[in-house]
């Protein structure tokens, strides 16, 4: 009696230990599942929040793709609650995010048909998060084919590898470019045939990877512009050369210019239905 006893207790704490090993990961995911839902809502709140702020400052292009990502996270949220009200609740503020984004497309578009778009953004000193990428990203779409750079300081070291940098982002692509033409000034002391021989190099480079680059001087080019045959007009005020000298050699910042420090400049985006032709 007491083995049989013995056995019938000994199988329900068996049973018991194994349930509980199965529940505790069981348990841990759906915490996991929990906190990723809780933070994508949160992070889809501030995304759409901050288009809202955008949008109010008529800054609305920056409105826009804060708009689309606030959206996407959104659509994640709802995918992922399984609260019906929250579904609902989200749902219906999608809907009114892209109600808001489609019109915003719209001004942007008429805008752009008028020639009055304008978009301005202010780097201030030390600021960090503007690589090329970040900055001309949005409008490397597979339209552009051809880019005309004009910059009178593609002269020393550094500035060459700006406009390499630069180079080598629209050989990545989105976009298809397949001419880059570079107006700029010549170094006029003893650079100058550094600074031919690099641009040279730069140009068989990308002839390698099937884009040509023209190359123009000027004696008397003072205005920093880059154009997209899209109609993008974007002139910085420091040109390519807003980037502050790295601390050293092995210091953060120095590959990834998403780190690296700023002068304080300005950049203005136009857009225009007629591009400028060499």
């Amino acid at each position: 009696m007491r083995t049989g006893s013995a056995g019938a207790c000994a199988r329900p704490r068996r049973c018991r230990w194994r349930c509980a090993h199965v529940a505790a990961p069981m348990s841990r995911a759906r915490g996991d599942a929990a906190a990723a839902a809780a933070a994508l809502e949160r992070a889809g709140a501030e995304m759409v929040k901050r288009a809202v702020e955008l949008d109010l400052a008529s800054r609305f292009q920056e409105s826009l793709v804060c708009y689309q990502d606030g959206i996407d996270l959104l659509l994640q949220v709802v995918k992922a609650t399984k609260d019906e009200v929250k579904k609902q609740h989200y749902r219906q503020k999608i809907t009114e995010y892209m109600t808001r984004a489609e019109d915003i497309k719209k001004c942007i578009e008429k805008e752009k048909q008028d020639g009055k778009y304008h978009k301005q953004i202010k780097i201030d000193e030390n600021a960090t998060g503007f690589s090329y990428e970040k900055l001309f990203q949005e409008y490397l779409n597979e339209i552009v084919t051809e880019v005309w750079v004009e910059d009178p300081y593609i002269r020393h070291t550094h500035q060459l590898y700006n406009f390499l940098r630069f180079c080598e982002m629209l050989v990545k692509g989105p976009c298809k470019v397949k001419t880059i033409h570079l107006l700029t000034s010549y170094d006029e002391g003893s650079g100058k045939t550094q600074q031919i021989n690099g641009l040279e190099e730069i140009k068989q480079s990308l002839r390698n990877h099937g884009v040509t680059l023209n190359l123009s001087f000027s004696s008397s080019i003072h205005d920093r512009e880059i154009r997209f045959n899209s109609g993008w007009m974007i002139k910085i005020g420091r040109g390519l050369d807003y980037f502050k000298k790295p601390q050293g050699r092995f210091s953060i910042g120095y590959c990834d210019f998403d780190l690296r420090p700023c002068h304080e400049t300005t950049v203005d985006v136009f857009h225009t239905k007629h591009t400028k032709k060499t």
